[in-house]
């Protein structure tokens, strides 16, 4: 069962790391977010509401888990964002943190809900396979870290570990409605 260092230090890293990636991206000017960083990768805007649909997915699947220990969440889809991926681009930086903090305030408000014992239920999906509350919850700022890297055109010092062994091409993905 995790104990409350635990829960206050996933918190914390929650809280921290999103504010270095707001910061990141309130440092960019509307043509740099809308620039790619790297040849081939997503521009910061088209990450930004990638965040956000990945922040109210996971979201998702820890309330189902929460729900039902040992979910299977395959299928199971968070709440439409406001500035989804394909829209990504008519929107402004100021309007995409303001949404990815909207967001983030819901995931937060959502873990200080639950029990010590909840973080240990369970819950898989196809993508990711077999993983705790804790562990969904950890992905969070992990791949929040992933994106600090890629705003910054670097590579990113975090790979999500997935069940097939190799990144989904999430542009062809099922968009989440």
């Amino acid at each position: 069962m995790a104990d409350e260092t635990q829960i206050a230090e996933l918190s914390q890293k929650m809280i921290s790391e999103r504010e270095k990636l707001l910061s990141a991206l309130e440092s960019l000017s509307e043509d740099e977010a809308a620039q790619s960083p790297m040849d081939g990768e997503w521009t910061a805007k088209q990450q930004m509401s990638h965040l956000c649909e990945m922040e109210t997915a996971y979201r998702a699947w820890v309330a189902r888990a929460l729900e039902e220990d040992g979910a299977n969440v395959e299928g199971v889809r968070g709440e439409r964002v406001a500035i989804p991926l394909e829209e990504a681009e008519n929107y402004t930086v100021a309007e995409h943190v303001a949404e990815m903090r909207q967001q983030r305030e819901r995931t937060m408000a959502l873990i200080a809900s639950m029990t010590p014992s909840d973080f240990d239920r369970r819950a898989s999906n196809s993508l990711f396979g077999s993983l705790t509350v804790m562990q969904w919850l950890r992905s969070y700022y992990r791949h929040d870290r992933m994106h600090v890297d890629q705003i910054s055109g670097l590579e990113p010092s975090y790979k999500p570990q997935f069940a097939s062994g190799s990144e989904p091409d999430q542009r062809r993905v099922q968009r989440i409605k």
